[in-house]
C-alpha cells in the first residue's frame, strides 16, 4: 500500500485495500478515487503513475482528461441555469437559439439535447479533429444539419455533440461559453480543480491518457452507421488529448480535466441536496433541491441506437434501472470513454468518483470504478 496516498474514514478501510490491490496487479497505472457522505470527503485516494514509462507519480494534485464524465459537468451546468429560471427545459431550442431551428429541427427541445434524443448523435459534415477547437464551426454546423432520426423519438448517445449544443445554449443565455459559467458559477465556489478549458499552466500536472488496447477502442468492431459516424467523424483518438489544442479548447462533452476529488467536489451538490463543502470549508447551496432532483425526470428510455445498449436518460444523466441497478432508486451517473465515473446517490447522499489514466475500451464505466462503489456502498449497508 505505500503507492497509495491519501485518506479513508476507517468504516471504509476495505476500499483502500482494493484500490492498492487494482494498482499492484496493473489494473490500473494511476488513478484517483473519491467519496463524499452528506456533503463531506470520506475518501480521497491516489496513487501510480501519470505516465505509462512511469517517470512521474501520480500526484495529490495531478489531472486527467475524463472524456464524457465532462458531462456531468455541463448537465449541472444547465440544470444550475434552469434554477436561477434562466433556462426552461421543455421550451425550443430554437428560442435560445433561432438559427437551429433549421432543417426541421423547430421542435426539438433543450430536454432533447439534454438526453440523447434530438436526433443530432454526430456530425453531418466531414469534421477534422481540429475543427472541434471551432466552437462557433462545431456549433453552426449543427444548427444547420437534418437530424439522424425524428427528435424525440429515440435515444442515441450524442457524444462528441451533446456539449456543443447544450453549451450553445447556456451561451445564448448568459453571453458566455460554459466553461465560463461553470467556472463561474460552480467549480470556483467550491474550490474544485475542474476544468472546462485548460490553461497552459496547468498542463505540467495532466497525467497521460493511455489508449486502449489494440481492438478495443470504440472505433473497433461491428457497428452501426450511427456508432461509426460518432467515433470517426472525427476520429477520436486519445493521444489528442495530450495537445494544447485539445486541452485548451472548450468540448464540453468530452475534454474536461480533473481527479477523483474535483468531480467529487462539484457532483456532491447532485447527490447531498445541492449543498456541498465550499472553498472555504464551510457548506454552501448552489442550487435548490428541486433544481437537483430535475436529473431524476426520466426524459427517454430505450435501445440506444449509438451505444447499442438498452439506457435510461434523465435530464443529463444516466438513471438506474434494471440493465444497470444501483443499490438505491433515486441515482444519477455518468462515466467517460476509457473508464473514468461519477455516481450521485441521492438516497444516501453519496457522491463517488473514480478518475484513471489506463483507458479500457469502454464508454460507460467498468469494474475497476464498480467494485470501489461496490465498496463503499457495501460498508454503507454493513
Amino acid at each position: 500500500m505505500n503507492d497509495v496516498h491519501g485518506f479513508v474514514h476507517p468504516r471504509f478501510e476495505a476500499v483502500r485495500c482494493a484500490f492498492a490491490a487494482a494498482l499492484e496487479r496493473g489494473d490500473d497505472i494511476g488513478a484517483s478515487f473519491a467519496a463524499t457522505l452528506d456533503g463531506e470527503p470520506v475518501i480521497d485516494l491516489w496513487g501510480g503513475w501519470a505516465d505509462a514509462a512511469q517517470t512521474r507519480p501520480w500526484e495529490k494534485d495531478t489531472i486527467v482528461n475524463v472524456y464524457s464524465t465532462t458531462k456531468t459537468m455541463t448537465a449541472l451546468t444547465a440544470l444550475w441555469l434552469a434554477d436561477q429560471g434562466e433556462l426552461q427545459f421543455e421550451r425550443k431550442v430554437a428560442h435560445y437559439w433561432p438559427e437551429f431551428a433549421a432543417a426541421g429541427k423547430h421542435d426539438v427541445t433543450v430536454a432533447q439535447l439534454m438526453s440523447h434524443a434530438a436526433g443530432l448523435s454526430g456530425f453531418a459534415e466531414p469534421m477534422q479533429p481540429a475543427d472541434l477547437y471551432d466552437w462557433d464551426l462545431a456549433c453552426s454546423r449543427l444548427a444547420a444539419q437534418e437530424p439522424f432520426w425524428k427528435p424525440g423519438t429515440a435515444p442515441g448517445y450524442h457524444a462528441l455533440t451533446q456539449g456543443f449544443l447544450v453549451g450553445e445554449v447556456v451561451r445564448r443565455i448568459t453571453g458566455k461559453s460554459l466553461g465560463t459559467v461553470f467556472a463561474e458559477q460552480l467549480a470556483g465556489p467550491l474550490g474544485a480543480d475542474f476544468h472546462i478549458g485548460l490553461d497552459a499552466a496547468h498542463d505540467g500536472r495532466v497525467a497521460d491518457l493511455v489508449p486502449p488496447p489494440q481492438g478495443a477502442s470504440i472505433s473497433d468492431g461491428p457497428q452501426s452507421a450511427l456508432a461509426k459516424n460518432m467515433a470517426t467523424n472525427p476520429p477520436i483518438n486519445p493521444l489528442e488529448t495530450r495537445t494544447r489544442g485539445w486541452r485548451a479548447a472548450e468540448i464540453p462533452a468530452a475534454n474536461g480535466h480533473g481527479n477523483a476529488r474535483s468531480v467529487a467536489a462539484v457532483q456532491t451538490l447532485m447527490a447531498n441536496g445541492g449543498v456541498a463543502l465550499s472553498k472555504d470549508g464551510g457548506g454552501k447551496r448552489l442550487l435548490s433541491e428541486a433544481g437537483v432532483r430535475k436529473a431524476l425526470e426520466l426524459q427517454i428510455e430505450g435501445h440506444d441506437q449509438v451505444l447499442n445498449m438498452p439506457v435510461r436518460y434523465g435530464m443529463g444523466y444516466g438513471l438506474a434501472g434494471p440493465t444497470r441497478p444501483m443499490p438505491n432508486p433515486n441515482t444519477v451517473f455518468w462515466g467517460g470513454y476509457g473508464g473514468s465515473l461519477v455516481v450521485a446517490d441521492m438516497d444516501a447522499r453519496l457522491c463517488m468518483s473514480y478518475v484513471m489514466n489506463k483507458m479500457a475500451g469502454t464508454t460507460v464505466g467498468d469494474m475497476r470504478a464498480g467494485m470501489l462503489m461496490a465498496g463503499v456502498w457495501g460498508a454503507l449497508m454493513a
